[in-house]
């Protein structure tokens, strides 16, 4: 066990964000999204709500608020989809609450997120049940 160090992040999702460096992309993934069709590398975090896991890597994790546009990401709905995604507001409080505030997000075609999550460092599946839950986060730097 470590200090300060939230109990959700398992070690290999600890190893994976040590790992990653300055614009490095990872997928916080729902329930639904094809993680393991996608990943480069994968870590499972089944039975975790990507709310919480975005908190608690939040606690370690800088975004590129200072070179990146848009430091984060969520998959856009797909036409003709009537859902409106509560969850998005749960992150926007979520980022409010840490160092590097609210970023500006933007919002991907579901198979642009698709080839983009190929891309990523990682992808994190998790046991999240909302729709359009997926993220992408950027790295940045710790200053």
């Amino acid at each position: 066990m470590l200090r300060n160090i939230p109990a959700i992040l398992s070690p290999e999702l600890l190893k994976i964000l040590m790992e990653m460096g300055h614009g490095d992309e990872i997928v916080l993934a729902d329930g639904n999204f094809p993680a393991a069709t996608c990943a480069r590398r994968l870590v499972r975090c089944d039975g975790h709500g990507l709310p919480e896991l975005l908190d608690a890597i939040l606690e370690l994790f800088p975004l590129d608020i200072a070179y990146s546009q848009y430091p984060a990401a969520l998959m856009q709905l797909t036409p003709g989809d009537d859902y409106q995604p509560e969850i998005w507001q749960k992150y926007e409080e979520i980022f409010a609450a840490h160092p590097d505030g609210k970023p500006a997000t933007e919002l991907v075609e579901r198979f642009a997120f698709y080839e983009r999550a190929k891309k990523a460092f990682a992808v994190v599946a998790t046991g999240e049940s909302a729709l359009y839950a997926n993220l992408i986060l950027k790295k940045g730097v710790v200053k």
